[in-house]
């Protein structure tokens, strides 16, 4: 039986803070309030999106008590603990479990390239600092390390990691990527994919879970997508994912992450910039963006 948590639309919202890192405490609640209200199959707090390495331990504690608070105990929570250093990874992991975490995801994240004896060892150690279960995040645009089958198979084998959140790809490619994953790991590993735009094409290839930027500010059109797609439903996939469309233009313009905050203060939800040093989309793009957001539901 599959983890009951990696599965269907995990949503991946921002963490809103002022200049200086601290939550802002309303926007995170207001952004979480409508997850819930979805009925989102998991929330992924503290992701790339979350920006959980720009954050230090203390907002990071706050946001996942300030998730616990505001969806209470029915929707999982799958926090990031990726850090630096393995002690910390290890320490952010505790704090998450402590907290009320369900899950926790792990990218290897260095400033030296690490080489697949590391990352191995890095993944023991943290996966052995909790009882939580653990899904592998190969994020190799930002970590600039890419996990091979060998290496996932490797770590599949340890009691709790038991999934994987696995770059999407075009629709074409999706059977030659998802094959060799499936083959390498048992039956009750969990196979899950991000990138937006390639969503409908993974789950419609098998994959167990999307884990979706999209998804943490505009939950329905994306459950929709996410039912129609594990359905089986062409015709559906096809009608959502032309909505979104404009949306993954959008994302693949400006960046997926610039979006969402612009999104997220057009919306009235939090006027929170991105950290610095990333700067926020100018306002002249709004107008794009608001026009992207019609049509999809909360």
């Amino acid at each position: 039986m599959k983890s009951s948590i990696f599965h269907g639309l995990s949503a991946f919202p921002i963490t809103p803070c002022d200049d200086n890192g601290r939550i802002d405490e309303n926007g995170l609640s207001n952004i979480l309030g409508r997850l819930a209200n979805a009925r989102v199959d998991s929330i992924g707090l503290l992701g790339s999106t979350g920006t959980y390495m720009y954050l230090d331990r203390a907002a990071r504690q706050r946001a996942i008590e300030i998730a616990r608070q505001s969806v209470g105990t029915e929707v999982p929570l799958i926090v990031g603990v990726g850090a630096l250093r393995t002690n910390e990874s290890e320490q952010f992991a505790k704090d998450a479990e402590q907290a009320g975490a369900s899950g926790l995801l792990l990218a290897p994240v260095s400033y030296t390239p690490l080489n697949s004896e590391e990352v191995f060892q890095h993944y023991v150690s943290v996966a052995g600092a909790t009882r939580l279960p653990l899904c592998i995040y190969n994020n190799p645009t930002t970590t600039h390390f890419t996990f091979d089958v060998a290496l996932i198979e490797r770590l599949s084998k340890i009691d709790n990691i038991v999934a994987i959140k696995y770059p999407g790809a075009p629709a074409s490619e999706m059977p030659s990527v998802i094959k060799p994953l499936r083959d390498a790991v048992s039956a009750d590993f969990s196979v899950g994919f991000s990138g937006d735009w390639n969503a409908a094409n993974a789950l419609m290839a098998g994959g167990d879970a999307w884990y979706s930027v999209a998804g943490g500010l505009l939950p329905v059109p994306c459950l929709e997508l996410t039912h129609a797609a594990k359905a089986g439903n062409h015709s559906e996939v096809k009608r959502v994912d032309e909505l979104l469309q404009p949306l993954w233009a959008l994302f693949q313009e400006l960046t997926s992450i610039r979006v969402m905050y612009a999104a997220a203060d057009i919306l009235g939800l939090t006027h929170s910039n991105p950290p610095r040093p990333i700067l926020p989309i100018a306002k002249s793009e709004h107008q794009r963006i608001a026009r992207a957001l019609e049509g999809l539901s909360a």
